[in-house]
């Protein structure tokens, strides 16, 4: 009798973790095509033969394609976007991963204080964020360049992607640093050949956050891109 009742208990907890574990990917499934759904939506409409934006498209053309890539008003800040959003990634990766490890396991009583300083431009608004940095580069002489809008897009990235390699260092086996010491590695050859390959999946993830956030971001350019320095969502900005 004991031993029936303790099989019907697994059977009700397998069907209760399997349930879950449906359930689990359900959502997920949910919530990637409420996701890209969208942007199912805008590669046929893209075709359309029309002068405006319908769904379903009506015929089929290549004209928005032609016209895009014939005109240097519209590759010129695609490129640029593509270049800074680059070396916004590069950058950010450099800053973010030093960072992440020493505030996860740093043992310094500014630590909270750096952590909140780092990711503060989450919090504040973004126009916010547009007129101080604005005030800070025009000084510089750097409002409407390339490398001002590398700074200011990595000021943006910069704590997206310290989140990203944070949680991944905070996943790690330290025994493994341990060990390679231990075989008379130096610090730097164990952080080189140990620690970067272990964080590689988050530093990369977080490369990419970086990347997006930069290729995308529209508030902080207008204000400091002048007329010289125009990336792709400004010009979309402008021609609407």
């Amino acid at each position: 009798m004991a031993a029936a009742g303790a099989q019907r208990v697994t059977l009700a907890e397998n069907f209760l973790i399997r349930s879950g574990v449906a359930v689990y990917w359900g959502m997920a499934i949910l919530v990637l095509i409420l996701l890209i759904l969208p942007t199912f939506v805008i590669i046929p409409m893209s075709f359309t033969s029309t002068s405006f934006l319908i769904f379903p498209p009506q015929g089929f053309s290549w004209r928005w394609y032609a016209e895009y890539f014939g005109r240097r008003d519209w590759t010129g800040p695609t490129l640029l976007s593509f270049q800074v959003a680059a070396c916004v990634a590069v950058l950010s990766t450099v800053i973010a991963t030093p960072a992440a490890i020493g505030l996860v396991r740093g043992r310094f009583w500014e630590k909270r204080l750096l952590h909140v300083i780092i990711v503060l431009p989450l919090v504040v608004p973004v126009i916010i964020s547009g007129i101080a940095v604005y005030f800070s580069l025009s000084p510089l002489k750097l409002v409407g360049t390339p490398i001002g809008l590398i700074l200011a897009h990595t000021v943006l990235a910069l704590p997206r992607q310290v989140i990203v390699i944070s949680a991944v260092v905070r996943g790690f086996d330290r025994s493994l640093e341990l060990a390679a010491l231990s075989l008379g590695a130096s610090r730097l050859k164990t952080f080189w050949f140990v620690t970067l390959p272990l964080l590689s999946h988050g530093i990369v993830a977080g490369a990419v956050v970086a990347f997006v956030t930069s290729f995308d971001e529209v508030i902080i350019t207008i204000f400091i891109s002048g007329t010289s320095a125009v990336t792709l969502p400004r010009r979309m900005w402008d021609s609407v």
